[in-house]
Order: structure tokens, then sequence, then C-alpha cells
């Protein structure tokens, strides 16, 4: 029996896996930088949400046509299409703000643009995986490829932090285009070894899309996969960015401890992926579900707790369980999907992961502005999630039996 090469000595994935790094890095910069700006410097705290939605909802709508793009087009000239346009977009808005140009109406135009293009280049980097992994190294890859990416998101806001705090909103932009430009070094098409295209059958966008719509509603694996992932993110992840804020402050936190919160879920969710890393899951959607029940469980647990040095506690816990979710759910997908198919199945799916965030944050920031406490807020939450798990567990047989 050969001896498997480890992943980490696979280029073109370390490429891959490098590009990632800068380019959920710049992303996360630039929300973060963008939001100060807004509240700061125009000194239009209310324009903040219109802003944001701006960025989001594009982003949202043009990842099914990212998908598209990704199963016809070579994924490496998609990412690196990409990086160059948004690091245009960065140095504009550095050359603004530092002309003193920029004004509301310009950062909606640029925001929108930015956010619309990052659309493109998660599915087209997820789908990407398996055409450059071994499939025994699926699981491996995605484990090391979402940490990865959880950290970049979480290290983009500290690092504007730091700039902003100690430098200026100019330099933040202008760091934020200098990473996107690295991340393009590393997709630039002649470094990455990508196949040839496997989806041939010319089509409109349109039936491009319904083939893939019908694809994914076919199969039961998949279509339960999705309830699971929309769940998991609906009642607890897009909860949790609302929540931690207001729990640290209801019970008298500082700044610092709002950090430790933070940083536990990620950490949670860090050691989950090193976890799957090392070890092999044949029945991953039965493993994607009990880590939702799971979740669920730690979750309607940390809406009890009025503790804030037991609090990280359970979001570590809580993090170290979704891994357990998406990853394996991740890991099966790419392992019964074809490959021509890949790019529009993984834009369903990131759509299915973030579309739901949104109207989370919305709901939970009418009803704690009602008056309801955020703790029945997150238990409410939990409870109709579990309930949802719970109807998984016993209906969806067929999910839990799948081995890959």
């Amino acid at each position: 029996m050969t001896q498997e090469t480890s992943i980490f000595k696979n280029k073109t994935f370390m490429l891959l896996l490098l590009a990632g790094i800068f380019a959920v890095t710049g992303f996360s910069m630039f929300l973060t930088t963008t939001s100060w700006y807004i509240i700061r410097t125009l000194d239009m705290p209310d324009m903040l949400g219109l802003v944001l939605i701006v960025i989001t909802v594009p982003r949202l709508v043009m990842m099914i046509y990212g998908g598209v793009l990704a199963d016809n087009y070579k994924k490496s000239t998609i990412m690196f299409g990409t990086n160059i346009v948004q690091a245009l977009l960065l140095g504009l808005i550095t050359i603004f703000i530092f002309t003193d140009y920029m004004t509301l109406g310009w950062f909606l135009v640029f925001g929108g643009l930015f956010g619309m293009l990052d659309a493109f280049f998660g599915p087209a980097s997820t789908s990407m995986i398996p055409k450059i992994v071994e499939r025994r190294q699926l699981q491996k890859a995605n484990a090391y490829f979402q940490g990865v990416d959880q950290i970049s998101f979480l290290l983009g806001p500290v690092l504007a932090g730091v700039i902003m705090e100690f430098g200026s909103v100019t330099m933040s932009f202008f760091t934020a285009f200098i990473l996107v430009i690295l991340s393009a070094i590393f997709v630039f098409p002649p470094l990455i070894k990508e196949g040839p295209v496997e989806n041939t059958v010319r089509q409109t966008p349109l039936q491009n899309f319904s083939e893939g719509f019908n694809y994914v509603r076919k199969s039961n694996f998949l279509i339960i996969g999705i309830i699971v992932l929309v769940t998991l993110n609906f009642f607890v992840f897009g909860t949790l960015h609302i929540a931690v804020p207001f729990l640290t402050d209801l019970y008298g936190g500082t700044p610092i401890n709002l950090s430790i919160m933070e940083m536990s879920l990620s950490l949670g969710m860090l050691v989950g992926t090193v976890v799957l890393g090392s070890y092999y899951i044949k029945r991953k959607g039965r493993t994607a579900l009990y880590g939702l029940l799971i979740t669920l469980v730690i979750y309607i647990v940390f809406s009890f707790i009025e503790s804030l040095a037991i609090l990280p506690v359970l979001l570590f816990m809580i993090g170290l369980a979704m891994a357990f979710v998406f990853i394996p759910f991740f890991t099966a997908t790419q392992e019964i999907t074809e490959n021509r198919m890949m790019g529009r199945v993984m834009s369903l799916i990131f759509l299915a992961m973030n579309g739901f965030d949104p109207i989370a944050y919305a709901i939970v920031s009418t009803m704690t502005s009602a008056g309801i406490s955020i703790q029945l807020v997150l238990l409410g939450f939990g409870t109709i999630g579990m309930i949802i798990a719970l109807i998984i567990l016993f209906k969806a047989k067929g999910f839990q039996k799948l081995e890959t």
C-alpha cells in the first residue's frame, strides 16, 4: 500500500488556500473599515444599514450566477478576474477618501459592485477543490479550507481596527487593496494546474441555473443537507452575531469580554476543523445531523447562562460542534456531485448558508427592540431549530445512512 502524499505538498491546493486567506481577510477588512467610515467620518450611522444591504444583497443574488460561471469557465480565471476588479475598486475607494472626494453615493456604488464580485470567488474556489485533490483527501481539504476561511474572516476586523487605531481609514482600505492583489497573484491562471472545463454543453445562464436547481431538487441528500445548513445558520449562527454584543453589554462586560466571546466561537470552529482534518468520517450525513443537534443543545443552554466566564466556554463548544455540520456535508456533496455541476450546486449551498443571516439579524433586532429579552429570543430560536432537527432525525433516514 503506497503512502498517501500530504495535502500540504499539493502545490495547487496550497496556492488556492493562500489565495482564500488573502481574499477573505481583504473582504472582511473592507466591511469593517466601511462601517467605521460611514459612522465616524461621514457621520451617517443611520445610513450604515443601507450600505450593508447594498453590499450583501447583490452578493447573495449573484452567488447563483457565480456557480453558473464556475461550471462553464476556468475557475482560476474567474477568481483571478474577480480579485483584479475588486482590487481596482479598493484602489478607487482609497484614492477617493484620500482626496476627500468620497460621498455616500459613491460608497453605495463601490460597495454594491465589490459585494457583487465577491459572489464569484466562493463558488469557484470551493468547487475547484474536488478537481485538485484526491477523493480520499476531500474531507481534510475542506476542513483546512473552511478553517482558514473562518480565521481570515475574523482576522480582517482585527487588522482593520489596529490599522485605523494607529494609522487611518485610508491606510486600512489600502491594506485591503494589497491583500486582494496578493490573492490574485496566487490564483494567477498559469500558476494553477487546473483541468479542462467539464461542462461542455452550451446553454443560456437561465438554462444553466435551471439545470443546477433541478439537479439539487432531485437529490434527497442535498435537499436535506441544505435544510440542515439553513437551520444551523438561521437559528444559531445568524442570531449569535447579534446576541453576543447584546449579552456582553447586558452582563456589564467590556470590549475585552466581547473579543473573548467572539474569538471563543472561532477557536471552537478552528479546533473542529483540525479534528476533521485528522479523522476520516464515512457517514457524513449522520455526522452533520448529530453535529446540528449537539450545537442546538449547547445553544439552548447558552440562552440560560448569565456568566461572562461561562459563556465563552459554551461558544467554544458551539463552534466546535458547528464544524461537524458544514465540513462533512461539504465533503459529501463534492463526493457525490458530478464535476460539471459542482459550481452550481456549491453556489446554491453558499446561498443557503448565507442568505438567511440578514433575516435572522432583522428578526432578533426587531424582537429585542419590542422589549423581548435577548435570552428569551435565543431560547425561542433554539427550540424551533431543535424541533426541525428532531424531525430530520426521525424522518430522513437515508440522509443518515449514506456512506461515501
